[in-house]
């Protein structure tokens, strides 16, 4: 029998290296048996048939191994042989052989061409087959996108059926925001909460920035060291070390990259580039189309939204109505057009391409800066920062958290700096597993003794409303020097 004969019913090379390990064994009449195999990194164990307390010998045979391999002729070292596996062309590594005496002195150089051989046929084998399956998976993936309407299950399908059919490490889709002109992280499969978390990028940075401008594929051989690439430490971290960077293209313009990622040293051949390139044309078609169905639902449930909005703006009035601190008309209509202005900010929000998630961080600077430009006080010198993740919501949950964020930043204005005249306003946002913490926190006059946020202004009574009908928590209080307004709740699933 030829040890080709096992190529055919062997699923994989790990399959047939283990086969022929045993078949050679007999072949030989030796004790034991180890297929060592040279790759990047050196000279590697892939196969034995052999006893447990002869594995510290066949560890110790990998010199020979190098030295068989290298001068292609059989090498002897007691009862330890190494038959080179080689080929007319090339020597791919050695047969160990582990003997109860002497090495015998008619060893088989034919063994070590025969599994050269299966092993050059399995290759091709796999080669041809992986061709085929290359184009099995673009169908796949795009024909499971094409039965989503959804842009962000169009994503999560994206990301994680390309990692699964290609078997990447990791994959992830970066999408424009053309405001900003920055690409945001929207979908990957990675579970690492860091790697979620990866900073948006500014077009022209980094290999993805370069191919958003080129409309071009990138190849990196290796992200941990090179230069160009960002985030060195999580890739090192994650173990990442090949990257292929693909534009997704519309209309000749492209609004986002698809990023795969190898665990190892990789080389995307062209059947394979061609195929992701194929994916990624069809990707960015589905993610376009997702785009306009969503502005479809979004007309067609305007006017629900208006009503609804409508109706929230009715019951803040009729808050307000019951107060009686207002020295003026004035003030009191001051306040409502402060309310009503927030919910128009998270409409126009709406109306940009992210049509149906709000990013907290902008919707956090769009009220300070209305804050800053019609609240402070001339002479104070109150400064705002604004930190943390950049959290998306759906839009009901988007339209309570901005009149949460407006009642905290007006509040913190109005009763943080009464005495002091100067000072700093922190508004911070977190997102841990789907849990969603805002701060806002002033170092301006603290909370008078014994103060109860339950018997507070209209302000407070706002923020305990739309904190109860998050499903949320509510807290008011002095730390550190600080006083701190903290509404903590679960985002909405499917985000």
């Amino acid at each position: 029998m030829s040890l080709l004969s096992a190529v055919w019913r062997s699923s994989s090379e790990e399959n047939l290296l283990q086969r022929a390990a045993a078949w050679i064994k007999n072949e030989a009449g030796a004790k034991d048996c180890a297929i060592y195999l040279q790759d990047s990194e050196g000279m590697k164990l892939r196969a034995a048939a052999c006893h447990a307390e002869a594995k510290g010998a066949i560890a110790a045979a990998s010199s020979l191994a190098v030295l068989a391999k290298e001068t292609r002729n059989i090498t002897v070292k007691g009862s330890v042989a190494a038959i080179p596996i080689a080929g007319p062309e090339e020597a791919l590594g050695a047969i160990i052989l582990n003997f109860s005496e002497e090495a015998p002195d008619d060893l088989r150089q034919d063994l070590g061409l025969q599994l050269y051989q299966a092993h050059h046929l399995m290759a091709s084998a796999e080669q041809r087959g992986g061709e085929a399956n290359k184009l099995m998976a673009v169908t796949e993936v795009t024909r499971t996108m094409a039965q989503s309407p959804y842009l962000e299950e169009i994503l999560q399908l994206l990301v994680h059926m390309t990692a699964q059919r290609f078997k990447y490490k990791v994959v992830t889709v970066r999408l424009l925001d053309e405001k900003n002109q920055i690409l945001v992280l929207r979908a990957t499969q990675a579970s690492n909460k860091a790697y979620q978390r990866k900073r948006a990028i500014q077009l022209g940075e980094s290999i993805a920035g370069r191919v958003m401008k080129t409309g071009r594929h990138a190849v990196v051989q290796d992200v941990q060291s090179d230069p160009e690439y960002v985030g060195h430490d999580l890739a090192v971290e994650q173990g990442l070390r090949s990257m292929i960077c693909l534009p997704l293209i519309v209309s000749a313009k492209p609004v986002g990259v698809l990023t795969c990622y190898t665990g190892d040293i990789h080389t995307f051949d062209s059947e394979e580039v061609e195929a992701l390139e194929a994916l990624a044309k069809q990707a960015a078609l589905n993610i376009e189309h997702a785009k306009l169905q969503v502005r479809s639902t979004l007309m067609q449930e305007m006017h629900h939204r208006v009503k609804n909005n409508l109706q929230q703006v009715a019951s803040l009035l009729r808050l307000q109505i019951r107060q009686s601190h207002y020295k003026d008309s004035g003030q009191a209509l001051t306040d409502s057009l402060s309310r009503i202005l927030t919910i128009a900010a998270v409409h126009d929000l709406l109306s940009r391409d992210d049509l149906d998630h709000v990013g907290t961080k902008e919707l956090a600077e769009t009220l300070v800066h209305h804050t800053s430009q019609s609240m402070i006080p001339p002479g104070s010198q109150i400064h705002f920062s604004i930190r943390g993740d950049d959290v998306y919501l759906n839009t009901s949950q988007a339209t309570q958290v901005a009149l949460i964020m407006n009642e905290m930043i007006q509040n913190a204005v109005e009763h943080g700096f009464t005495k002091a005249n100067s000072g700093e306003i922190h508004l911070n946002m977190e997102d841990k597993d789907g849990m969603v913490g805002l701060w806002c926190s002033n170092n301006g006059d603290p909370l008078p003794e014994g103060f109860n946020p339950d018997e507070g202004r209209l302000g407070l009574q706002i923020i305990q409303s739309l904190a109860r009908a998050l499903g949320g928590k509510f807290s008011l209080e002095n730390r550190q020097g600080w006083t701190v307004c903290e509404v903590v709740f679960q985002k909405a699933t499917g985000e």
